[in-house]
């Protein structure tokens, strides 16, 4: 079976504000890609993983209702909350331990108002 989740897409108003965000906090390189009326900035993805990008175009609107991505936090979740408050982000929910050792999330708020989710399976 192959996975239900292909792609992702996090809506931003201020590109290049955002690139710097995301690669600071989660100390990972975004790869720009612009197309038509739409600028992209790619997270890594290696093998058949689940793939998505930053998205900058007329119709995309940041958004704290609806779908909640879940980004990987890493094994230290501290450590990623602490650069996302220095990356100008926002703590919303506090590292927080998941039932029958699934890990634990956090919740923050980027700089374009999004809701973003981290999973720590540590």
């Amino acid at each position: 079976m192959s996975p239900v989740l292909h792609w992702f897409e996090i809506p931003v108003l201020q590109f290049e504000r955002a690139v710097a965000f995301y690669q600071q906090a989660l100390r990972v390189e975004l790869q720009e890609e612009s197309f038509d009326n739409n600028r992209m900035a790619l997270f890594p993805q290696t093998g058949d993983s689940c793939g998505g990008a930053l998205l900058s175009c007329p119709q995309a609107r940041p958004h704290v209702d609806g779908v909640r991505v879940y980004l990987d936090g890493g094994a230290d979740l501290d450590a990623t909350l602490e650069r996302i408050k220095s990356a100008g982000g926002i703590v919303v929910q506090p590292k927080t331990a998941l039932p029958e050792n699934w890990g634990q999330i956090a919740l923050f708020s980027d700089p374009d108002g999004n809701l973003i989710g981290l999973h720590s399976a540590a």
